[in-house]
This record gives structure tokens, sequence and C-alpha cells, in this order.
């Protein structure tokens, strides 16, 4: 019942045309009644990056999709990475299983990567009640790979209770793993072509006018799209580059758990990533999976942009493109339009799903290597703080 309902639900959820469009609230579909609401963040991953720790953080934060849509089969539930954690929604029939995974890879985090996870699950009634919603809408970033988008508050809402310490799911017993089968990290740190990868969050104050909240999402994603190839998409043929890595492999053998030790995982992937790295070079085929195809593939999925109760972008700009955002940014502000988060580093880091590397749905998260999204999050924390 849980995947029909869940398939049933994707079926319906809405898909917007044109990017520039996510901030339009008359394109969401609001969840069901029933249904809860899944929260996860790294406990002060601002440390854990300061320390280099940026890949880590991002393998973490993608666990808990992995590890919850192993748990029940399915690859329908609605969810958005955001650097150091995740959202995501689900009917209440798969709660149980849920909650299991989710308890799993806390300790999982904590024991293999020593990163503390905290996660919860909300019960959308709370939240209305709360006064905010969660709505759920859909971007297609090619034709094999659909992102959801959150508006409505209430993701945002249900994060702040997790941080509270409400609604929080315990870790499990020492020991426990989750199933955290197709998360992988292999690929190269994505250097910026045009002068920097820029992470941006642009988030509407609460008593802002709504329609100009949209017009500036619209404004912002305009000004990229006019001013930079590809919109500012950072991962491109060029810089998706496998990874011949000794961090990669050992975040890769932690999450693949098993009967085999760990250095016996680790073993057999550094001959495993020898031997798709030769291909990658060569472009050469085996069987089905074709390097060249799949590398393409890669760069038309990845969710370098996004919509989670606001404006997430990861992209490769020029300084020129940097400061032209920077001050339609700062304006913003000074109408009392939104608060932003902005922060420049050099290269962007990939995280990925891929349940089977020869079909095309495999998906890949972008954030940048030098804090992305946790240091524009702290930016824009800094100017809430201002307002009182």
């Amino acid at each position: 019942m849980s995947e029909l309902e869940l398939a049933a639900f994707q079926s319906e959820i809405p898909e917007i045309d044109e990017f520039a469009d996510v901030a339009d609230a008359s394109a969401y579909l609001p969840i069901p009644d029933g249904w809860l609401v899944g929260t996860s963040d790294v406990v002060n991953s601002t440390g854990a990056i300061a320390a280099g720790r940026y890949k880590s953080v991002n393998m973490v934060g993608a666990s808990v999709i992995a590890a919850v849509r192993n748990a029940i089969s399915s690859t329908d539930i609605p969810f958005v990475f955001g650097g150091d954690g995740a959202a995501f929604v689900i009917p209440a029939s798969v709660q149980r299983p849920v909650a299991k995974a989710l308890a799993a890879v806390s300790t999982w985090s904590e024991e293999e990567i020593d990163l503390q996870l905290r996660t919860a699950l909300v019960p959308i009634e709370n939240i209305r009640e709360a006064g905010v919603d969660v709505r759920v809408a859909q971007f297609a970033a090619s034709p094999d790979v659909r992102y959801a988008m959150f508006a409505g508050g209430g993701v945002a809402w249900a994060e702040d209770q997790m941080k509270s310490g409400n609604y929080t799911i315990a870790p499990a017993p020492a020991g426990t793993r989750p199933d955290l089968t197709s998360l992988s990290c292999r690929w190269q740190p994505i250097e910026a072509l045009r002068g920097m990868i820029a992470s941006l969050l642009v988030l509407r104050r609460d008593d802002a006018d709504v329609t100009t909240y949209r017009n500036l999402v619209r404004d912002i994603v305009t000004y990229i799209h006019e001013r930079e190839i590809e919109e500012g998409r950072p991962v491109t043929e060029q810089t998706a580059k496998f990874a011949l890595s000794g961090q990669a492999i050992s975040l890769e053998a932690r999450a693949l758990g098993g009967r085999r030790s760990y250095l016996s995982r680790r073993i057999g992937l550094w001959f495993y990533y020898l031997f798709v790295w030769y291909l990658f070079v060569r472009g050469r085929r085996i069987g089905d999976f074709d390097p060249v195809k799949y590398r393409s593939e890669t760069v038309r999925n990845t969710d370098f942009r996004k919509f989670d109760d606001g404006l997430k972008l990861t992209i490769d700009c020029s300084q020129t493109t940097h400061d032209g955002l920077l001050a339609l940014l700062d304006q913003a502000r000074t109408d009392g339009t939104a608060d932003y988060g902005l922060h420049a580093q050099d290269t962007a880091l990939m995280t990925c799903i891929v349940p089977n590397h020869n079909d095309s749905n495999h998906m890949h998260f972008v954030d940048g290597a030098g804090g992305g999204y946790a240091k524009a999050a702290e930016m824009l924390k800094a100017q809430r703080a201002e307002q009182g």
C-alpha cells in the first residue's frame, strides 16, 4: 500500500516547466493529511567543514535519502538534499520502517564517520497547526530525473523543531547499520571554470510580499541565465572527472557495510575504482555500461538549483556575475523582501545515488567544497539575527 500511495502522489505532483517559476506558490500541491515530513542535519556541520570534512558532511547528508529509499524499496519519495542534511515527505503507512532507517543512519554516521546526525519525523497536522504548510512541486533536471521542490514554510518549521529537540528519532543501538546501497561519491572535486563556485540561499522575509519575492527569484534566475553558459551549471563534460581518491574510497567502504571487514571492502573498492577510472579515461564501453553516456547523463542530472522554502543555487560564475548578484540581493534586503547567504569557493563536490549504472536515472547532489550551503546559511542566519 505504501508504494501505491507514494506512486499515486508522485503522479499528481505538478511539474514546473521553467525554473524561474519555482517561487510561484500556485504551482505546488499540498501533501496529503496523515503524511509526515522527515528532516535531518549534521550537528556542528560548521565545525566539520572548518576542519576540511566537506565530503564527509555531504556523504552523511545524502545517506538519509539512500537509507529511506532502500528501507521501503521506493524511488517515489519526494526529497531535497541540503548539503548537511535532507528533507522528505512520506505517508504514515511507512513511518515505522523509515524511523528505523533514520535511527540506523544516525548510529552509522556517528560510529563510522564520526559525525552526529539528528533526524526527525513531524506530522503534517502539527505543521499546519503552526500556521505553515508543506507543498510540493517537481522540476525536471533532465528527461530522466526530476527533483522535488518544497514551499509553504513547513519544512523550515520542522527543521527548527528538530534542532530544538522535538519529534527527534533516537539513534539505533550501537552497531546497527542502515542499507546505504546506491550511495557513492566517486567524482573529483568540480573545479570552477568561470571564476568561482557560488553557493546561494535566498529566503523571503516573513512579512514580505509574496509576489515581490517571486519576482526577485525570477530576476535572479534570469540574471544568471543571461550571463553564464548553461545558467551557471557547475558540472560539465570538462569538469566531471572520475576520482582516484583515498577519502572517497574510505567513505564508500564505510557506507557499504556487510560481513567483510572495512579493510577488505576498501581494498576491493581500490581495484574497482582503478578499473572504472580506466574506462572513463579511455572512454571504453564494457557490456551495457558506456562511460561517455554516463558522464553526459551525470552532467544533465545534477541538482545544482532547487527550491526548499527558498531559492538554493550552486553555480559556476564569474566575479562580475557574483558582484551583480550581490548588488541585486543587497537591494532586496534593503527593500525588506528577502535575506540571503552567498559563499564563494574554488570547487564543488558531488555526492551520488546510483541504483544501477546502466540506467539513466542516477542522481547527483552538488554543494560547494569550501562550505557551500552551510556557510551561506551562516551568513543568512546572521542577517536574520540583525532583524531581531
